[in-house]
Parts: C-alpha cells; sequence; structure tokens
C-alpha cells in the first residue's frame, strides 16, 4: 500500500517543481553580466554607476510587475563617513502575501560595490551584482505565485560603506512585524560548490529547517562560519547583521572568499554558473519551507 504524501510536504514539492520549470539560468547570468559591466563603473555609492545601478534596479522590478514599497521604490537617506557626506538610495519592492499581509519576508542583496580606484573598475560580479539578479529571479516567481507572507524585496546600498542601507530600512521599519531577513551577498563564485548559511544558532526553528532540507541540487548548503567552528565568523559581515542586532531572525548566504574578493578580476567571467544556478535553486527552497511553515 503507498504511503499518502502529507498536503504541506505536496504543496512544498509542487512549489519547488513550478519554480525549477520557471527558472530562467539565462536571464540570471544575464543580468549579473549587465549589472556588473564596465558600464556602470564598480557601482560606488552616489557616483555615476551607482546612480544607473539604481535606475536599472527600478526598471527590472517594474517591468517584473514588482510594486514599490511604501509608494515609492527609491527610498534615499545620507550619511558621513570620515567627513564625507554620501547620498544613497535603497530600492525596494514588495509582493503581497496572500494570508499574512503584515508580516514581512526581507529577501535582501547590496548593489554597491568598490567603483573605480587607480583606474582599475571593480565590477562586483560576485559582490554583490550575484545577490541582485537573484532577487529578480525571485520577484519572476513570486509575482506569479503570490507568498503567504509579504515578502520585501531590498535591493540595499552603501553596504560596502558600513551597512548603511541595511541599517537605515531596519531603524525605518521599527514596529513592522519583519518575520526573518534571508541575505544574500557573494553566492556565485565557488570551485568547491559550497554555499555556507550563517544564522542557525540564534534560531532554532531555522537551524531544523536547513538540517532538514531536502537539497534539489549537486552543490552544497553548509552550515558554518556563524562562530562555532574554526572559520572567520559572518554574522556581522553583511547587510544581516541590522537585522541580527535588532533581534531578527536572518540567513545569510554566501560562498568563501576568493581571489576576486574586493578585486579588479570580480568579474561576470570569472564565476561558476552551474553553482550559482545551485545556490539560488537552494536559496528558495529555504525559502518556500519559510513561507509555507512561518516561524
Amino acid at each position: 500500500m503507498k504511503k499518502k504524501i502529507p498536503f504541506l510536504v505536496l504543496l512544498i514539492f509542487i512549489g519547488l517543481a513550478s519554480y525549477a520549470q520557471s527558472f530562467d539560468e539565462e536571464k540570471l547570468l544575464e543580468r549579473v553580466r549587465t549589472l556588473s559591466s564596465d558600464a556602470f563603473e564598480g557601482r560606488r555609492t552616489g557616483e555615476k554607476g551607482g546612480l544607473l545601478a539604481r535606475t536599472y534596479i527600478i526598471k527590472t522590478f517594474d517591468s517584473l510587475g514588482v510594486a514599490a514599497f511604501g509608494s515609492k521604490y527609491e527610498h534615499q537617506f545620507t550619511f558621513d563617513v570620515k567627513g564625507k557626506e554620501y547620498k544613497a538610495a535603497n530600492i525596494l519592492g514588495q509582493i503581497k502575501g496572500t494570508d499574512y499581509p503584515d508580516t514581512y519576508i526581507v529577501i535582501s542583496a547590496h548593489y554597491d560595490h568598490v567603483g573605480v580606484e587607480k583606474g582599475e573598475v571593480y565590477n562586483g560580479a560576485d559582490d554583490d551584482a550575484s545577490g541582485i539578479s537573484a532577487l529578480f529571479t525571485f520577484a519572476e516567481y513570486l509575482t506569479e505565485n503570490p507568498p503567504k507572507h509579504t515578502v520585501v524585496l531590498a535591493a540595499f546600498d552603501a553596504e560596502e560603506l558600513g551597512l548603511k542601507g541595511a541599517y537605515y530600512f531596519v531603524d525605518k521599519m521599527k514596529g513592522a512585524n519583519i518575520m526573518v531577513n534571508l541575505n544574500m551577498d557573494m553566492i556565485s563564485r565557488s570551485e568547491k560548490n559550497e554555499l555556507y548559511v550563517v544564522g542557525t544558532p540564534h534560531n532554532e526553528q531555522l537551524k531544523t529547517i536547513i538540517e532538514n532540507l531536502k537539497n534539489p541540487t549537486s552543490s552544497q548548503l553548509l552550515i558554518g562560519h556563524d562562530g562555532n567552528d574554526k572559520k572567520q565568523n559572518w554574522t556581522m559581515a553583511s547587510d544581516h547583521a541590522a537585522f541580527y542586532k535588532a533581534g531578527i531572525p536572518f540567513l545569510y548566504f554566501g560562498n568563501e572568499d576568493h581571489a576576486g574578493y574586493h578585486h579588479p578580476s570580480d568579474d561576470f567571467e570569472n564565476i561558476t554558473p552551474v553553482f550559482y544556478k545551485d545556490a539560488v535553486q537552494m536559496i528558495f527552497s529555504v525559502f518556500i519551507q519559510i513561507d509555507q511553515n512561518g516561524l
């Protein structure tokens, strides 16, 4: 006698199957190639390339049918670093939840990078054009398959200057019910096919989800870099730190540093496309579990 598949498991399976069918690898790669091209001049906050990146992200969100968050996509703010004033902007979209519209899952990546130094363009393909392109892939799926919880797609600015965009967002969202932050920063380049996830020591439900995840890929999703091993601790390493400090559960997804990290060789030609596709699929699998079950 065949065992019946539990309804929740069936829902998750159907969700992942439809996602796999709609996953456009060519668009994922095309958007990384575009955003990490010399035309964007390394996307430094407040400079020409950074402004071009803002426009590109807004146009892409709009073309995909992603609604603006809080009546506008562009949320501007200013800050000082070593006496220099920067004008920055987070680009925020949202897909309303069908069941819990006032509970937020924030999926984030940062669009800024180092810019141009000594005449060389630091294109930041992995850091973090890869995360921004993954945001667009989430947008494509979720506009056609609305989530249970409202999803905020956050393209943060000024990560490279001290996580300023993330801190600004978290401060402005005080009082809102943010269930979890899923942060993607450097997810497209790993010769070992290893994606790390950070944050499970701080939330038992997230730990259970990760430990029991049915990985749909041939790449590895590894718990680590969280202060419990001998590896570098990434708990405060990217935009998820702002959520962590505010007591909001988070998961950070990233591959280990490579020769291109903060170097001009972080170009599209040097990412590992098969791993990148796998990384996005793994992150999406985690999202499905969280959205279906809650925390």
